[in-house]
């Protein structure tokens, strides 16, 4: 696939993500960069974002054929991009998060066609205006279909529901079926009158929306093992959940193949032969991961769990979610096939485990994977034309001109997608 002739000098402007938001625009065969500027709730991020924008229109080698925004209409990027495409009569569009973040891989690889997308992270805002966060696609340029996603739970009080993990486990707990264990399990750090203001929103549904956030899982799954109530920083819940389970990993080393077959021995915790908690995948390709609690909890609420133990259940824990992504890969596949290529990306793919473990086990079943590369400059396409990166201003600290699998990289996805829409028709996304 290359681009039409007529439209080899495309100009295309894309506004980033609402975290850890930075711009970028394509203007023929060079990709520039903004800075960093950080998350657009912050009123001095949101004023670095319109200097570099207007920075980057300064620089562009003629008017711009098409500006990019995120999907959520109260974002300030989506604000920006509409107040100058009206003003200054550029078309504009937006493209959906998890979209994007399958765009940045397809980007950086070169890659056209279809790809299977598998969008994991902490949330982005869907098409049916709920919260995102675990997508599985099918991605042909400006076109993306939703295939699947990970269950819904409930996300009590917003946002503060992804700051104190101990709430998502309130949640996954009621969603389960165990609500009458909520306190047993959590009243040792969480006051009784918080953990029922918790429970009353989610029982009445009141400022508590769904979301199909992967990185919504990793919080319950931390504070259910005692690792994380609250979060200091971003991801911290996540992390600690991810160390405790390779330090158990690297005393007792399981392979994907041991994961699959082996017998639970529930006597010894020091046993690495545990058959997997298999997930639940419905037949509209829906991932249900409540059946991983099973291998959280213990059986006597009471028991405060060791280190080896919290170490083996957030080991068990990544793997059966592995094994989950592997069965559901496989299913949205043999409804779409031909399809060869998985492209990885969204935060959660931070996670080493996550990544190196999935990457292998599709990769032992013939399928191309591709995920953002961390530990290189970038080699960037478009069709078939390579893209040359470069910095637009004054960045200090950034050091290589990287993608990654975070928000930080969106807006190469959503310029590359609007780079397909122009030049394939203009198909409608």
């Amino acid at each position: 696939m290359t681009l039409n002739p007529e439209r080899a000098s495309l100009r295309v402007l894309a506004l980033g993500a609402y975290l850890k938001n930075r711009a970028c625009l394509i203007d023929s065969d060079n990709l520039y960069w903004s800075p960093m500027h950080g998350d657009l709730k912050d009123p001095k991020a949101c004023q670095a974002l319109s200097d570099s924008v207007e920075h980057l229109i300064d620089i562009s080698t003629g008017p711009l054929d098409l500006i990019v925004h995120d999907m959520h209409p109260d974002f300030y990027s989506t604000v920006l991009a509409q107040k100058i495409s009206a003003s200054q009569a550029i078309d504009c569009i937006a493209v959906q998060h998890h979209h994007a973040h399958i765009g940045a891989v397809m980007a950086e690889y070169g890659l056209s066609g279809s790809v299977l997308g598998l969008a994991l992270d902490g949330a982005g805002w869907g098409e049916d205006q709920t919260i995102w966060g675990g997508e599985m696609l099918l991605v042909d340029g400006a076109n993306c279909k939703r295939l699947g996603h990970l269950a819904r739970l409930a996300l009590p009080g917003g946002d503060a529901g992804a700051l104190e993990p101990w709430r998502m486990a309130v949640s996954a707990l009621l969603a389960a079926g165990r609500g009458d264990e909520i306190l047993s399990r959590l009243g040792r750090r969480i006051s009784s009158e918080r953990i029922e203001m918790v429970r009353s929103m989610l029982v009445n549904g009141v400022n508590a929306p769904l979301t199909s956030s992967a990185g919504r899982w990793f919080d319950v799954a931390a504070a259910l093992l005692g690792l994380c109530d609250v979060q200091a920083y971003d991801a911290q819940a996540a992390q600690l959940l991810e160390g405790a389970a390779q330090k158990w990993l690297s005393k007792y080393p399981i392979t994907h193949k041991e994961c699959e077959s082996k017998v639970i021995d529930d006597r010894n915790p020091n046993n690495v032969n545990r058959l997997r908690v298999r997930a639940i995948i419905t037949e509209d390709l829906t991932l249900d991961l409540a059946p991983l609690l099973d291998a959280l909890l213990t059986r006597d609420q009471r028991i405060v769990e060791s280190e080896v133990d919290v170490g083996r259940k957030a080991a068990e824990f990544h793997l059966n979610l592995v094994s989950g992504l592997v069965e559901w890969v496989i299913k949205a596949l043999n409804r779409n096939p031909g399809i060869k290529r998985v492209c990885l990306s969204g935060g959660c793919f931070h996670n080493k485990i996550l990544k190196t473990r999935l990457k292998d086990a599709l990769e032992a079943i013939q399928l191309e994977v591709y995920l953002p590369r961390d530990d290189k400059e970038l080699t960037l396409g478009v069709g078939e034309r390579s893209l040359q990166s470069k910095h637009v201003l004054a960045n200090k600290g950034l050091g290589k001109e990287l993608v990654g699998c975070g928000d930080a990289g969106i807006a190469l996805g959503q310029a590359w997608v609007g780079v397909q829409y122009l030049t394939h028709s203009q198909t409608a996304i």
